[in-house]
C-alpha cells in the first residue's frame, strides 16, 4: 500500500482525480491565458488598456444578454402588429426620458473626476440588480419592466461615458488614440458574438434565464472595474469642454468697465493681464472652436448614426412580415444581424491599420460609399441589397467613428478633450434614437424604407462632405497633441 503512494504522498485515486479536473480546467485555463495575451499585448498590459479591453468586453457581452430578454418578450413573442405597438412604447418610455438624460449625464460625471473606476463599478452593479430586478417582470411584459429597462440604458450610457475619458489615460507608448479604441471596440464586439448564442440558449431554459446571466456578467464586471490602474481617477490637467456657438470663443468679450488707465501704462497692463487670465478661467476652450473638421465629422457621424437606428427598427418589422427568400423571420434577421456585425468588426480592424491618416477624406468617403448603397437598394430593392447595406453601414459607421476620434485628438487641446469625447457621445447617441423613432412609424415598404436610409445619408452628406473636404485641402489648422 505504502507503494502504491507517490513522493508527496497522494494515492492512486487522488492522482487519477488530478489529472481529470487538470484535463477539464485545461480548455478554459488556455483560452483565458490566450484572451489575456491578446488584450495585453503591444504594452496594454503595462499601461492598464489591457484591463478596461477586459471591462469593455464584459460590458458587451453583458448587455447583449438583456437584449435578447428583451427581444423575446417585447418583439418575438405577440403578433407583428402588437409588437410594433410594444416597441413604439418602448421607445417612448425608456428612450425619450433617456435623450432628455442623456445630455445631462456628461457633464455630471465630468464634474466628477476622481471617481471614474467607481462610476464604471457602479453603473456595472446597477445593471447587475436592475437585471435581476427585471427577471420577474420579463415572462408577463408589463409597464415595471421598462422603467428598469431605462434604467439599465441610462448605467449603460454612463459607463460609455466614463470609458471614453478613460482611454486616453491608458495609451501605452506609441500607441494612437484611434487604434485604443479600435481595440476596445473590437473586443466588445467579439463579446457580443460570443454572449449572442448564450443568452439565447439561456432563453431555451426560461424567459429570465438570460437576465440571470446578465446579472452574474455585471457583478464581474463590478469586480474587475476597481482592478484598473489608480491613474484613470486622476484628473490632472483636465477641463470641460463646452459646445459654445460657433466662433463664440473666437470674439472679445463685451466690456463692462472702462479701462483704468491709458494705454500702456503700468496699470493697463496690469488690468489686461487679470483680465485675461479671468477670461481664460471662465471660457475654457469649446469643442465647436477647434476648426470645422470636428464639426463636420459629427454631423456625418450623426447620419451613420441616424441610420443605424432606422435600420434596426425598419428592418426588424419589416423581415418580420417579409423574411428573406426561403427563411423564418428569425433566421432573416440573424443574416442581417449577422452582416451589420461583421461590416463593424472589418470597419473597426480596417480604422486600426489606416492609422487615422486623412480622418477628413476616410469620413466623406465612406459616406458617400453609404449613401451609394442605400441608392442602390432603394432602386434596385432586393434582399442581398438589403443585406449589403447592413454590412455597409456596419463597416462606414465604425470607420467614420475612429476617424472622428482621430480629429478630436488631433485638433482639441489635451486638456478638454476628455470632455469633448463624453459630448460627441451624447450627440451620436440622440441621433440613433431619432432615426429608430423614424423606423418604427414608417409604413413596412421596402422600397420606402431603402428610400427614407437614402434620405438620412444625403442629408449628412449635404451638411458635411464640402466641408470635410474643404477641411482636408487646408490641413488641421492645429499641432496634433499627443
Amino acid at each position: 500500500m505504502a507503494a502504491a503512494r507517490s513522493s508527496d504522498g497522494s494515492g492512486p485515486l487522488r492522482r487519477a482525480g488530478r489529472t481529470v479536473g487538470h484535463a477539464l480546467c485545461a480548455p478554459f485555463s488556455g483560452t483565458a491565458r490566450g484572451i489575456r495575451k491578446a488584450t495585453h499585448a503591444h504594452g496594454a498590459g503595462e499601461s492598464g488598456l489591457g484591463k478596461l479591453i477586459e471591462l469593455h468586453a464584459v460590458n458587451g457581452a453583458g448587455d447583449v444578454m438583456i437584449t435578447v430578454a428583451l427581444a423575446s418578450t417585447v418583439f418575438f413573442s405577440v403578433p407583428t402588429d402588437e409588437a410594433r405597438g410594444r416597441v413604439a412604447l418602448y421607445l417612448a418610455v425608456t428612450m425619450a426620458p433617456f435623450t432628455l438624460l442623456a445630455p445631462v449625464i456628461g457633464p455630471l460625471l465630468d464634474r466628477l473626476p476622481h471617481g471614474r473606476r467607481a462610476a464604471m463599478a457602479g453603473a456595472m452593479l446597477a445593471r447587475a440588480v436592475l437585471a435581476l430586478a427585471m427577471s420577474g417582470a420579463v415572462a408577463t411584459g408589463g409597464l415595471e419592466l421598462y422603467p428598469a429597462a431605462l434604467g439599465v440604458l441610462v448605467c449603460s450610457k454612463a459607463y460609455g461615458v466614463v470609458r471614453s475619458a478613460v482611454v486616453p489615460r491608458l495609451l501605452p507608448p506609441r500607441f494612437s488614440l484611434v487604434k485604443a479604441n479600435s481595440r476596445v471596440t473590437l473586443a466588445g464586439l467579439l463579446a457580443t458574438g460570443v454572449a449572442a448564442p448564450v443568452g439565447a440558449g439561456l432563453q431555451a431554459l426560461g424567459s429570465a434565464w438570460p437576465l440571470y446571466g446578465a446579472c452574474a456578467v455585471f457583478a464581474g464586471g463590478t469586480v474587475l472595474a476597481f482592478t484598473l490602474p489608480r491613474k484613470v481617477d486622476s484628473a490632472k490637467g483636465e477641463r470641460r469642454a463646452r459646445l459654445a456657438p460657433l466662433g463664440e470663443e473666437s470674439r472679445p468679450p463685451p466690456s463692462r468697465t472702462k479701462t483704468p488707465a491709458g494705454p500702456g501704462s503700468v496699470r493697463s497692463d496690469l488690468w489686461k493681464g487679470r483680465r485675461g487670465r479671468k477670461d481664460r478661467r471662465e471660457r475654457p476652450p469649446g469643442l465647436r472652436s477647434v476648426g470645422p473638421a470636428v464639426l463636420h465629422g459629427l454631423q456625418a457621424n450623426a447620419a451613420h448614426r441616424a441610420l443605424s437606428g432606422f435600420l434596426i427598427f425598419f428592418l426588424a418589422f419589416l423581415l418580420r412580415e417579409h423574411p428573406l427568400a426561403g427563411q423564418s423571420a428569425a433566421v432573416s434577421l440573424g443574416i442581417v444581424g449577422v452582416a451589420a456585425g461583421a461590416g463593424n468588426a472589418c470597419g473597426t480592424a480596417v480604422g486600426s491599420w489606416l492609422r487615422a491618416r486623412g480622418p477628413e477624406m476616410i469620413v466623406a468617403m465612406v459616406l458617400g460609399l453609404a449613401l451609394g448603397v442605400a441608392v442602390l437598394a432603394a432602386v434596385f430593392f432586393s434582399t442581398v441589397l438589403v443585406a449589403a447595406l447592413a454590412a455597409v453601414a456596419g463597416f462606414t459607421q465604425a470607420l467614420s467613428k475612429l476617424s472622428l476620434d482621430a480629429m478630436i485628438q488631433r485638433d482639441v487641446p489635451e486638456e478638454v478633450r476628455t470632455s469633448a469625447f463624453a459630448r460627441s457621445e451624447t450627440l451620436l447617441q440622440m441621433s440613433w434614437v431619432l432615426g429608430g423613432a423614424v423606423g418604427i412609424v414608417l409604413p413596412l415598404n421596402g422600397v420606402l424604407g431603402m428610400a427614407v436610409a437614402a434620405g438620412i445619408l444625403a442629408l449628412g452628406a449635404g451638411t458635411s462632405v464640402r466641408g470635410l473636404l474643404n477641411a482636408a485641402r487646408r490641413g488641421s489648422p492645429h499641432p496634433r497633441v499627443a
